[in-house]
């Protein structure tokens, strides 16, 4: 069944699968996971990145520009004021006017502040970017800021780095039926499960670092996880059958 391309703003991926450059042991564990994930996208934390360091000392020397789209994103930023200024850096530093916008409203759950969410998203839309916002999944957040010019709309599936993949379906459903914009699921994805249920409730994609970077193999889960990206998709696309109560043949006599 063939697929359209994934649109955000200017930007059209075939991969769906967006993946991150944290927590890997080393360089080329990273470089190998992120050649078998199959993903186009890759995010990069511009707090972290070691921009204007000495070269091979910045994450950004061991990626492959001319191969994947960098997506720099504000991980780590507590303000609208933190967030913005991060962006700009990202932009100036010639790295993109595409962001994933992240601000953060806890420490210890990190979940994000859905104040300084919308207004960060604000900003940054008049600036000229194209804005990837990071959210909880409330589905009245989530259309507030599709409201505010976000182009694609990020609820978490579940906490960053926990590993426990959708913990509320009924919810991604929700903003799924009412936004109109890409909504890709960000963190909490654990495994290549969670990756495939994401897809078969019609995500536009998912984006992931801890459950391939912290795996024990991480190659191989990247691969897992590229496979299970593809396979929820098209299952989405074939449309399920409906769930019922009872059973219901697969030959039934009567029918003959």
């Amino acid at each position: 069944m063939e697929d359209t391309v994934l649109k955000l703003g200017k930007y059209e991926f075939n991969s769906r699968l967006f993946v991150g450059t944290g927590k890997y042991q080393t360089f080329d564990i990273m470089k190998e996971a992120l050649e078998a994930s199959g993903s186009e996208v890759i995010t990069v934390a511009v707090r972290r990145a070691n921009i204007g360091g000495k070269p091979g000392e910045s994450l950004l020397d061991h990626i492959d520009k001319d191969k994947y789209t960098i997506l720099p994103n504000t991980a780590g930023c507590y303000s609208a004021d933190e967030a913005v200024r991060t962006a700009l850096l990202a932009r100036e530093m010639g790295i993109s006017d595409l962001i994933k916008l992240e601000v953060l409203g806890d420490e210890n759950t990190l979940l994000p502040d859905p104040v300084d969410t919308l207004k960060a998203t604000e900003t940054l839309v008049k600036e000229g970017f194209t804005v990837l916002v990071y959210t909880s999944d409330d589905p009245i957040a989530a259309k507030r800021l599709q409201d505010a010019g976000a182009t694609s709309v990020m609820p978490a599936g579940a906490p960053i780095g926990s590993g426990q993949g959708i913990l509320n379906p009924n919810n991604i459903r929700i903003i799924l039926e009412t936004l109109s914009v890409p909504i890709i699921v960000d963190a909490g994805v654990g495994t290549a499960s969670d990756v495939t249920v994401a897809m078969e409730l019609g995500c536009e994609g998912v984006l992931l670092n801890t459950g391939i970077a912290l795996a024990k193999d991480p190659v191989k889960m990247a691969r897992a996880m590229k496979l299970a990206c593809e396979s929820g998709r098209l299952a989405h696309l074939s449309g399920r059958i409906p769930k019922k109560l009872y059973a219901n043949a697969s030959s039934p006599l009567k029918d003959f």
